[in-house]
């Protein structure tokens, strides 16, 4: 409940500061629902969650912060790219975590997405 309100205030915070975040984030969103299969919802933690067949893909938090599910192999593979940092939380585990900074990541953010998705297809 804590992370809720925690990131409805980041949330907040985007609406008073930099409203075109907000825009950015609705546009991947949009993006993602394009592709079959794909829903969202709430996150357990906040942000959006972006799911594959009722399986979660990633999420991502009102500040920016897009985390995404891989297995170890790719997730080293793309720490060692330097595409991804460590999940803020759960570092030992396949998730990654990439911020959106810049319109730039959107597509970025885009691109790991469609790796996660087109890895659960399979």
């Amino acid at each position: 409940m804590i992370a809720l309100i925690y990131d409805s205030l980041l949330k907040l915070q985007l609406i008073v500061f930099k409203p075109e975040k907000l825009d950015w984030f609705d546009e991947l969103e949009e993006e993602i629902l394009k592709w079959e299969g794909t829903t969202v919802q709430l996150h357990k933690f906040g942000g959006t969650q972006f799911n594959f067949q009722n399986r979660e893909l990633g999420h991502l938090h009102s500040n920016g912060v897009l985390d995404i599910l891989f297995s170890k192999k790719i997730k080293a593979e793309l720490m060692a790219d330097g595409k991804v940092s460590e999940h803020h939380v759960f570092n030992k585990s396949g998730w990654v975590s990439f911020q959106i900074k810049a319109y730039t990541d959107v597509k970025r953010a885009l691109e790991l997405m469609q790796l996660a998705y087109h890895r659960a297809q399979k």
